[in-house]
């Protein structure tokens, strides 16, 4: 595989940090962009302790201009937009403002950057490709991680659409769509919502709200080794060929599958 320079949001930890590293032990170009300041020079040492002289690190808040307008300074042939959060919670009980929140992170942001760097890509008159981290959520619908699963929906259509739209300009869109891996992602956006939820004002039960998390994140299935899909990404983002859509594992590409053929059968 040709090497190539690589651009991911959200490499502070879990999967966007896995990949990074993956990625520049594979010989490509890789600039790790993390949130906060903070993460940048543990990042930055564990790069050297590997000897990774191609892993740079550098702070990129997709939701900070600044940071924004400096990463559209640097040259890379794959954006690989994996920033993102999850608010979860009864959807007829969250409040609205989280989820504009989440909606701001997920979608507006990541979008707002793609379109830059497509249009950087374009200007330039040369072939990029632009990764989404969507979810197994983008799919289907899980009680409770209604409004995350939203976003994933909404970034869904978009890279469709951006697919399409970009063909003839010889620009790629994939997404990925983890399952329930055991990064602490999922493990957050499940306590999210007791810091609002209150027993004396909402219908919806702390205690049932727990049991509901604990019945998906609580089993085997949601508690899978990150390291198959970083094993994965590090695979797929760098590809020139490839599904638009890449679901892992496979019992859940399966699962979903499934779910969506007995959509059209579901009644009232």
């Amino acid at each position: 595989m040709q090497k190539k320079k690589i651009l991911i949001t959200g490499a502070g930890s879990g999967f966007g940090e896995g990949a990074a590293i993956g990625l520049a032990k594979l010989g490509h170009e890789v600039i790790a962009g993390v949130q906060i300041s903070p993460q940048v020079t543990p990042l930055r040492e564990k790069a050297k302790s590997l000897g990774l002289d191609n892993l740079r690190v550098e702070r990129l808040d997709i939701l900070d201009p600044y940071d924004v307008q400096y990463a559209l300074t640097w040259d890379v042939d794959i954006l690989f937009s994996n920033a993102g959060m999850g608010e979860a919670g009864p959807v007829f009980e969250i409040p609205v403002d989280l989820v504009r929140k989440n909606f701001e992170t997920n979608v507006f942001a990541p979008l707002a950057l793609a379109q830059q760097f497509i249009a950087k890509f374009i200007n330039e008159k040369r072939s990029g490709k632009v990764v989404f981290t969507s979810s197994m959520g983008g799919l289907f619908t899980p009680d409770g991680y209604g409004i995350y699963v939203s976003t994933k929906h909404a970034l869904e259509a978009i890279a469709e659409a951006l697919s399409s739209e970009l063909k003839k300009y010889n620009i790629k869109i994939q997404t990925i769509n983890p399952g329930a891996y055991l990064t602490g992602y999922n493990e957050t956006m499940a306590d999210n919502p007791f810091r609002w939820l209150d027993d004396n004002k909402n219908f919806t039960k702390r205690a049932d709200m727990r049991a509901t998390f604990d019945s998906l994140l609580g089993t085997p299935q949601g508690r899978l080794d990150p390291q198959e899909m970083i094993d994965a990404m590090i695979q797929i983002v760098p590809s020139d060929t490839g599904k638009f859509r890449n679901v892992v594992p496979k019992f859940v590409e399966d699962m979903l599958k499934d779910h969506q053929l007995k959509a059209w059968e579901n009644t009232i």
